[in-house]
């Protein structure tokens, strides 16, 4: 619960009378009686509900401190002092609590032991005209007194009835937690306060502060409700007792984290409404104080589709924050004007890590209208197809759509059995549109196509060369897993370190084609003892500098067969050998080298290479010092 009101209207006074504590804590309050900053208390109703209650200031000056602990909370007190009526400070903050989409109120009508029953009716009458077309239009209004204590039974029942009706808040199961207090406490160190926003924390637990220094600390403790707890839960007011770090180091705005969880960013898309008091039109980049959680970050607003905004009207627009900051989608926000300082606007943030945009774009505007009104699958399809081949995890996800972690997890499932998105690196379960990934095979394809029609005596392209023109800075788990696709589905073959197209083959013509003919010969020629990859540029008659060329595409082709590195064979006297080897075998049952070479005349150099060849064929297996027929052995 949060009050809400103009300056001098009674707000920390209804929370000392219903919990007996008084709120303004600093000296310069009590000095000027009034308050400055954020006050906290709870308040145990009849039906066994909790409240946590954030009081704010009601003065102009500090409406920031106002919206900062308005963020969190789920219903308002709006408070209207009797003797004064609507104020200016009470429209402001109608409006703020209107913009933060909260849901629930109920108004105080304070100070009544200083008017008349008249004047109280005329008051009343005014305060149901100011309410019509909000969303506290028709809450209950109760008339009370703080100094007498008259109305105050009557408001704690209405406020456990309203608090009753509220559901739970929607969780993100990240768990977040914005700061807006941090002090040290004597004998603990440093305690930061906040109305945890979405997910879970525990006592031991390891927190990330962000935005800016990325700082990490150990959660030594935890108060809910003033009161010591194990863990703290979504909506909870929640007081944690940091391990190892300086106050100086933390700051409101600032937001606690489980690490890795939220990332910061400078850019954010938004829809939002530009409020009709703003009095004057807002022009696009327009200079504005940004109010998300409990930060204020002076900002830039682009606005989408077009280049001014009318008062009154809603659209769409991409924020420039001049401070990174934290969020998730769905997270509302507030716009003041930069000068003179007027609240002027707020709304939902579409996506917290906004790409650029194209703002008169067709496309872009579609987008913008998906991620406001869009239903959930449409909304994680817009997502994934901005990260393109950079790939999004589960939880990024969650970030970028504002959607419970199991809902997104059966989207996924269902958009993948559709075909819509791959799903890569199944650890980390990282996810690419196929249609992105779709492209990038094509992209692939069409590098190696272009490669082979630039070198057509080239066998095929390097894989490490292929990876850098396909896209240097593509995940090396999106390039394997392409490859290995494309390979499955018969489009490319890869051996150690190149790729090809499957049906390409290096054609030879003019000179190449007679080189390879002489080739030919010389091998056929030399039978059992082939010349060596070094030996054999000096038998040819001219075009030894690309014989290497010929003899890829012969062994490509099957006509040589290769034994160990640099020895060839012609596949018909492979042929032969390997007959005659097979009735040695089956004849003698074994054989050695030295039976092989009786067989063959050959020396070691060509025998051992043989040997080991036709045990990597499957003609032979080795037993001890001999060999035998596989098929044989395997009987």
């Amino acid at each position: 619960m949060g009050t809400a009101g103009h300056i001098d209207h009674g707000k920390t006074a209804l929370i000392k009378a219903l919990t007996g504590v008084d709120t303004d804590r600093l000296k310069e309050e009590k000095e000027r009686g009034i308050t400055i900053e954020l006050g906290f208390a709870s308040l145990a109703l009849k039906s066994g509900l909790r409240l946590g209650i954030v009081d704010v200031p009601g003065h102009e000056k500090f409406v920031k401190n106002m919206v900062a602990g308005a963020g969190g909370i789920d219903m308002v007190v709006l408070v209207i002092a009797a003797d004064e009526g609507v104020m200016p400070q009470t429209r402001e903050h109608l409006d703020i609590c209107s913009l933060l989409e909260i849901k629930e109120g109920i108004v105080a009508l304070t100070k009544i032991d200083l008017v008349d029953e008249e004047w109280l009716d005329l008051v009343k009458d005014d305060i149901e005209e100011f309410l019509k077309g909000t969303f506290m239009e028709g809450s209950p209004v109760v008339p009370l007194s703080s100094v007498t204590g008259e109305g105050l039974p009557e408001f704690l029942s209405v406020l456990d009835k309203v608090a009753s009706g509220i559901p739970e808040r929607h969780d993100t199961g990240i768990f977040r937690l914005p700061v807006d207090r941090v002090f040290t406490m004597k004998g603990f160190g440093t305690v930061v306060t906040g109305t945890l926003m979405s997910g879970e924390v525990k006592v031991g637990d390891t927190v990330e502060i962000l935005p800016e220094q990325r700082i990490t600390a150990k959660i030594r403790g935890i108060q809910v409700h003033n009161e010591a707890a194990e863990k703290a839960e979504t909506g909870q007011r929640t007081a944690v007792n940091l391990q190892g770090i300086e106050k100086t180091r933390i700051q409101r705005g600032d937001v606690l984290a489980h690490a890795g969880a939220l990332a910061p960013s400078g850019r954010f898309d938004i829809s939002f409404k530009y409020l009709s008091c703003a009095g004057r039109k807002l022009q696009n980049r327009a200079l504005v104080r940004f109010h998300s959680g409990t930060s204020e970050i002076i900002s830039r607003l682009l606005l989408i589709g077009r280049d001014e905004m009318e008062p009154g009207e809603a659209g769409y627009a991409q924020v420039f924050l001049g401070t990174p900051t934290t969020a998730v989608a769905g997270d509302r926000f507030v716009i003041r004007s930069y000068s003179p300082v007027t609240t002027i606007g707020g709304g939902k943030i579409l996506d917290p890590l906004a790409c650029k945009h194209k703002r008169h774009s067709d496309r872009t505007k579609s987008d913008f209208n998906l991620l406001q009104d869009g239903a959930d699958p449409e909304k994680t399809g817009i997502i994934i197809n901005r990260v393109d081949l950079d790939g999004i995890t589960l939880p990024e996800l969650v970030v970028r759509t504002g959607i419970n972690p199991n809902r997104l997890d059966g989207i996924l499932r269902e958009m993948s059995s559709k075909r819509q998105v791959t799903m890569l690196n199944r650890d980390a379960v990282s996810i690419v549109s196929s249609a992105a990934y779709k492209g990038f095979q094509e992209k692939i394809l069409s590098k190696i196509k272009a490669y082979h029609k630039k070198f057509p005596l080239q066998e095929g392209l390097l894989k490490e060369e292929l990876r850098t023109e396909a896209g240097r800075f593509i995940d090396s788990g999106l390039f394997s897993m392409a490859i290995s696709d494309l390979e499955k589905t018969g489009e490319i073959v890869t051996d150690k370190k190149n790729v090809r197209i499957a049906d390409y083959a290096v054609n030879l013509d003019g000179k190449l084609m007679g080189l390879r003919e002489e080739t030919e010969k010389i091998y056929l020629k030399s039978g059992l003892t082939p010349p060596s990859a070094k030996e054999l540029p000096a038998r040819l008659k001219e075009g030894g500098d690309q014989i290497e060329t010929v003899i890829k595409v012969m062994l490509n082709e099957g006509a040589l067969i290769k034994v160990s590195e640099g020895m060839c064979f012609h596949k018909d006297i492979v042929i032969k050998l390997r007959k005659d080897y097979r009735n040695l075998l089956q004849k003698d049952g074994k054989s050695t080298p030295a039976s092989f070479k009786d067989m063959t005349g050959l020396s070691r150099k060509f025998i051992i290479p043989l040997m080991e060849y036709f045990d990597r064929t499957r003609l032979t297996i080795r037993v001890g010092d001999h060999r035998v027929l596989r098929e044989r052995k395997e009987q």
